[in-house]
């Protein structure tokens, strides 16, 4: 028998899931998501989350409470007499009250190995880590951060070129397909949850903006993990000069460079190496793949060189 769900997300990654359960035959009641944000160039366009506009498209009712920590919105929450509330980055804290309210409790997709990066931006921890696996897990949700049992799992290999933005789509495919198992194994009575283990605890703090400028200082494999894990947002950057003038660029794809010495020979911490943009690093380097200049879009390095006279000898602030 289709389960009665309440579903809680806000952004892109979240919907692939929504959709999914939808397809499923499950009954959706309502979905909760974040308020409509301004948006726009000059911040005035109230733009609704891309939960909101899927719910809206699928004909579920749609709920934006700022918190949910007030009792009439956890009374409203309570009346829709749910049998499970899904979770996927939704963004909002549940209180006991909620967490209590569905017959079966509530699920969350979550995109770790847990306990390995409970928190708020897994994914591009996990690659600024230089992690060289993922995955999703559903898990049950209790008071704690991202600390209760866990029913399903399906790990990911992170490829030594892959971004976070990569990894995210790989996921989010990965989680609606997990999570509708997980409802699937809940109707029929056969899904367990395992306690996660005390060791390997991580957290994955919010990225903030004072550690998207790179160091070039750091070894190569450190600065290669920074720029993918940190791409396509908000971006790691770094300045240069082109055509007389210090500019900011946006450094989204690299690859490690193959037969240079990791110790030696290289020159100067953001040195320009050659044509292909290559530069040093503190030990090794890196060879630029794509790149954003300020007000462009993103551009493969050989584009970006023929419109920028970007020459050996010259260096990253």
């Amino acid at each position: 028998m289709p389960l009665r769900v309440i579903f809680l997300g806000t952004p892109e990654f979240s919907v692939p899931t929504l959709r999914a359960i939808a397809e499923a035959g499950h009954e959706i009641s309502a979905v909760y998501t974040q308020p409509p944000r301004a948006a726009g160039r000059r911040g005035l366009e109230l733009t609704p989350s891309p939960v909101q506009r899927e719910a809206e498209r699928l004909g579920i009712a749609v709920r934006t409470p700022t918190s949910l920590k007030d009792e009439a919105e956890q009374a409203a929450f309570s009346a829709l007499r749910a049998d499970i509330a899904v979770v996927v980055a939704y963004g909002l804290l549940l209180p006991k009250p909620i967490l209590d309210a569905p017959r079966l409790g509530c699920i969350n997709g979550h995109a770790s190995l847990l306990p390995r990066w409970r928190g708020a931006a897994p994914i591009q921890r996990a690659i600024m880590a230089g992690d060289l696996e993922s995955g999703m897990m559903v898990m049950r949700m209790e008071e704690g951060l991202d600390t209760g049992p866990v029913g399903l799992l399906e790990k990911c290999t992170i490829e030594p070129d892959m971004t976070a933005g990569d990894l995210h789509d790989r996921l989010m495919r990965v989680g609606a397909a997990l999570m509708v198992e997980a409802l699937a194994r809940l109707e029929g009575n056969t899904l367990t949850f395992s306690a996660q283990v005390a060791e390997g605890v991580t957290y994955a703090r919010k990225i903030d903006k004072s550690e998207t400028r790179v160091d070039w200082t750091r070894p190569a494999a450190e600065v290669h993990n920074h720029l993918r894990g940190l791409s396509p947002f908000p971006g790691a950057w770094s300045e240069i000069d082109i055509g007389g003038r210090m500019e900011r660029l946006k450094l989204l794809r690299s690859t490690l460079s193959e037969g240079l010495s990791l110790s030696e020979g290289l020159g100067e911490s953001g040195g320009i190496l050659d044509d292909r943009l290559t530069v040093a690093c503190g030990a090794g380097a890196i060879r630029l793949v794509e790149v954003q200049r300020a007000g462009g879009k993103p551009a493969a390095a050989s584009e970006f060189l023929r419109g920028a006279k970007i020459v050996k000898g010259m260096k990253f602030s």
